[in-house]
Parts: C-alpha cells; sequence; structure tokens
C-alpha cells in the first residue's frame, strides 16, 4: 500500500494529515467513512471540492488523520490538506486550486480572553454611579 502524496492542513484548532492513493473515490477519516464523519452535506462539499474542481472525485482514495478544533474547521483544514496533496501528485492543478481559495491557509485564529472581562473584547456594563 504505496501513498503517492500525503500533506497536512490546518484551520483554527483543527489538523488534518492526509494520505491519497490509487483508488475509487473512497475517503475514510478516522476510520470511518466521509459521510459518517461528516453527516452535513454542506461540510461534504466543502471536503470534496478541490476534487470536484479538478475532475479527480473517483480518481483517488483518501485515508486522513483528524483532531482539535470542531467540525467546519475540522472540514476546512481538511480542504486545505487535500488540496495540498493534489500539487503534490500533479503541480499543474495549483493554479487552479489556488483560484479559488484552496491553497491559501485562513490564518483567522480564536481571540484569548483578557482578565477583567468576560470575553476577548465584550466589557463588563460599566455603571458612572
Amino acid at each position: 500500500m504505496t501513498y503517492l502524496a500525503n500533506a497536512l492542513g490546518r484551520r483554527k484548532a483543527a489538523i488534518a494529515r492526509v494520505y491519497v492513493k490509487e483508488g475509487k473515490g473512497d475517503i475514510i477519516i478516522n476510520n470511518r467513512p466521509l459521510a459518517v464523519y461528516f453527516p452535513s452535506g454542506m461540510l461534504q462539499f466543502v471536503v470534496k471540492q478541490p476534487l470536484a474542481q479538478l475532475g479527480v472525485e473517483g480518481k483517488y482514495d483518501i485515508k486522513v488523520n483528524l483532531q482539535g478544533g470542531g467540525s467546519t474547521g475540522q472540514a476546512e483544514a481538511l480542504r486545505l490538506a487535500i488540496a495540498r496533496a493534489l500539487v503534490k501528485i500533479d503541480a499543474e492543478s495549483k493554479p487552479a486550486l489556488k483560484a479559488e481559495g484552496f491553497m491559501t491557509r485562513d490564518p483567522r485564529e480564536v481571540e484569548r480572553k483578557k482578565p477583567g472581562q468576560p470575553k476577548a473584547r465584550k466589557r463588563f456594563q460599566f455603571s458612572k454611579r
């Protein structure tokens, strides 16, 4: 079982490690099929976007180790990892993926909570008297 490419994708607190090999289009995440791991059709669509963009949905089997974060962060981390792996397999596909924004790591992170405040930016109610 030799893999064509492997890649790493991150988003918020989620980390996705992807291993791609020739196959019939199976996506296995933490030993569970894609439809079981992400029951939401929207998240399944997000994960498959780079494959659909290049038209190679049924061509590769993808094994994924996903950890950390929430469901949206995990799905977007997985999208980035799949896009990076596809570029490793075929460098010609990079401009098409880059144009759609699949090659860019989203830098937004949760801002830390500050002392003396209930949240990062929210303040306790001010009372003059």
